[in-house]
């Protein structure tokens, strides 16, 4: 399919970009915007029209997808003097696919209401090997006919969205369940050590743990890393460290008692601590068997971790 529909997608970063490839791929024109030299050639590779400004790479475009880490991105892309607010036409979608904070999403909504944008709040679950084989789940609110204008662009690489309302209750979902994502990691990391001290074989444990009554997507998606002792990121521990404090301040802010948060925050921190920051958000197990004297485990392919 080829269609004469321009989408622009700004921030091409590990999920940014193969979720514009995968609309570039269904047929629709595609203009891209990164900071990045490097991100941008790797999108011109994928076909996908760089641009070397951010008002251009909006022209003409109905629908723009923004994909950044966080709230000081966000802010300074969509608010700042020449920013994509006023790059922006009216009348046109701006979705916005990053994990921010309540507060700066609510900013965004008022600068792009004043202008006559609908602003879609549509964070992502999933992760990069998810954005490549368009599986992941959208988590949508704003305007409702603005997600019917987007569906079939966001097709492209979700598996679903799902319509929460009219305000920031996408923001709030996607805070839970990356509060459920962190939990999980620091369940498995304290399962594992224990049976680690019950002399149950590494392999052996993290199979059952997949096959059991736990073993949910992520569990099993994480399987086979944890069996070679890869930590290599797919979201490192700092990332996840950086969600937690919005969880908590959101949390917090609406009165809402979330102490397994809080702890997962503060193992989140002795991983940076210890030299862990940029390793995946599933290394907690060093944590854990730091605290419970466990050796490393040297991998069978012979890595160490």
């Amino acid at each position: 399919m080829t269609t004469t529909t321009k989408v622009a997608w700004i921030g091409l970063g590990k999920l940014g970009l193969p979720m514009a490839v995968r609309i570039a791929a269904a047929g629709y024109p595609v203009q891209g915007f990164d900071l990045s030299a490097e991100r941008m050639a790797l999108a011109e590779d994928a076909g996908i029209t760089s641009h070397r400004t951010l008002a251009s790479s909006v022209e003409e475009c109905h629908l723009v997808f923004v994909s950044i880490p966080d709230d000081r991105a966000l802010l300074g892309l969509t608010l700042a003097q020449d920013g994509l607010i006023e790059a922006m036409a009216p009348g046109s979608v701006l979705i916005e696919t990053s994990t921010v904070s309540i507060e700066a999403s609510a900013r965004v909504a008022a600068a792009a209401d004043a202008r006559g944008i609908a602003y879609l709040r549509s964070p992502v679950s999933g992760n990069p090997v998810a954005a490549e084989s368009g599986t992941l789940s959208a988590m949508v609110s704003g305007p409702r006919e603005a997600l019917d204008d987007a569906a079939l662009v966001m097709n492209t690489f979700t598996k679903a969205q799902y319509w929460l309302g009219d305000d920031e209750q996408a923001r709030y979902a996607k805070l839970a369940i990356n509060l459920m994502i962190a939990v999980s990691a620091g369940m498995m990391g304290e399962a594992l050590a224990m049976a680690r001290k019950g002399n149950i074989g590494w392999e052996a444990m993290l199979d059952l743990m997949a096959d059991s009554a736990v073993g949910s997507p992520m569990v099993k998606y994480k399987t086979q890393p944890l069996k070679d002792r890869d930590f290599t990121s797919t979201f490192s521990a700092a990332q996840m460290a950086k969600d937690l404090d919005l969880i908590l301040g959101c949390a917090h802010g609406d009165g809402v008692a979330v102490p397994l948060a809080a702890q997962m925050r503060e193992a989140y921190s002795s991983l940076i601590g210890t030299g862990h920051g940029e390793e995946d958000y599933i290394a907690t197990i060093h944590h854990t068997e730091r605290l419970s004297g466990l050796p490393a485990i040297v991998s069978a392919s012979g890595a160490r971790g």
